[in-house]
Order: C-alpha cells, then structure tokens, then sequence
C-alpha cells in the first residue's frame, strides 16, 4: 500500500517547480535582505481562487496579485489564505520577482515571517500554516490580461490539474495570444470589406435616394 504524500515543509527545504519537487524538497539557497516590517489592518480582497481539497492536486490554487509591491498584495492573500486554512505563519517567494524583500509582514495579530529563494520559481509562492501544512500557489504576473489569468488560476485550483505552475501560466498566455490573433483577424477582414467606412458609404446612399 502506497504512503500518503506528506505535505509538511522540512526545515531549511522549499519547494520549486523548476528545481525541487513538490514532494521531494531539497535545500535551496535563501537571502534575506534588510526591511522594514509592514502592517495592514484592512488588506484588500485579493484575486485569488483556491482548490477544495488542498494537498490533492499539484497546486493548491492561483492567485494573480495587481502588482509586485509585496507590502500593498500580501495582506491580502495572508488574510484570506488565513480565513481557509488557519494561521499562515511563513511565505516563501521568488527573490527576483518582486519589488522588495520584507523578513516580516504584520497582519492583524499575526506576524508572518518572509523568505526569499532565488531558486524557487517566480511563479510559485509556497505559504506554511501554523500547522506546518504547506499551501503551493500559482503566482500569475499582474500584467496578465484577465481572461488568461483567470483561466490560469482556475485551472492551478483544479482538483485534475497536472501541470505545474510554469505550464499552466505558458498555456495562458498562448490562449491569450491566440484569442489576440482571432481579433485582429476579425478586424482585418472587417477592414478589407470596408469596415467602417464601408456602413458610413452604405449610410450617406441611403440618405442620397431618400
């Protein structure tokens, strides 16, 4: 009989999916930077889909924040992750894809420690409970046009989903080049058969025989 996969978070060990498994952490390389701690008593609801089940699936949701600012988005996302699953008490994000690096973040009561891997890929946030319960989140990039990210983070929460976070967000972003492609095909024809002009010319006929 086949173990359970365990989804507890060892010491000094993260997960990446570039690197590191999801159930096979190996020890990553971390820095930390000098920052001030923030504090949000009324963090804005985030853009966040989560899966029903957490620990089933690949990922564990999605979450698309409005942008890189760490103090301005992670209120949020703790505030609602916290409402789920109980205290979050650590973050683990990608060193290089945000615009500062804060130790702590202070939300209500709840002071939620930061680490910083630049092995782990930008588009996972991993976030433990203070029941050492690990929650994997498909990070998509803010500028990600809507229909795409929200695709992107309903699929990340998808108890089917098998694709790991850095597919899920190349699969948005061909979907959202395609339907670009359909648009401004739809238009060049619109274009080539007179467009608007072609409705203005019909109109002023109209008007000539009258």
């Amino acid at each position: 009989m086949t173990a359970p996969r365990d989804r507890h978070v060892q010491p000094s060990t993260v997960n990446g999916h570039t690197g590191p498994t999801r159930k096979a952490e190996r020890a990553m390389s971390v820095t930390q930077r000098n920052a001030a701690t923030a504090s949000a008593s009324t963090p804005a609801a985030p853009r966040l889909v989560l899966a029903t089940d957490p620990g089933s699936t690949v990922l564990d949701g999605g979450w698309w924040p409005r942008s890189w600012d760490p103090t301005a988005e992670l209120p949020g996302l703790l505030h609602a992750l916290a409402e789920r699953h109980g205290r979050i008490r650590h973050l683990m994000l990608n060193i290089h894809a945000w615009d500062a690096r804060l130790r702590r973040l202070t939300v209500g009561p709840d002071v939620v420690h930061l680490g910083w891997f630049d092995t782990l890929d930008p588009a996972v946030l991993v976030a433990t409970t203070g029941r050492d319960i690990q929650v994997d989140l498909l990070v998509v990039p803010p500028a990600t046009p809507r229909a795409a990210a929200e695709w992107a983070m309903t699929t990340a929460a998808d108890p089917a989903n098998l694709r790991h976070a850095p597919d899920i967000l190349a699969a948005a972003l061909a979907r959202a080049g395609a339907a670009a492609t359909t648009n401004a095909d739809r238009h060049e024809v619109w274009d080539n058969e007179g467009g608007s002009d072609g409705v203005a010319m019909r109109g002023r006929e109209h008007q000539d025989r009258r």
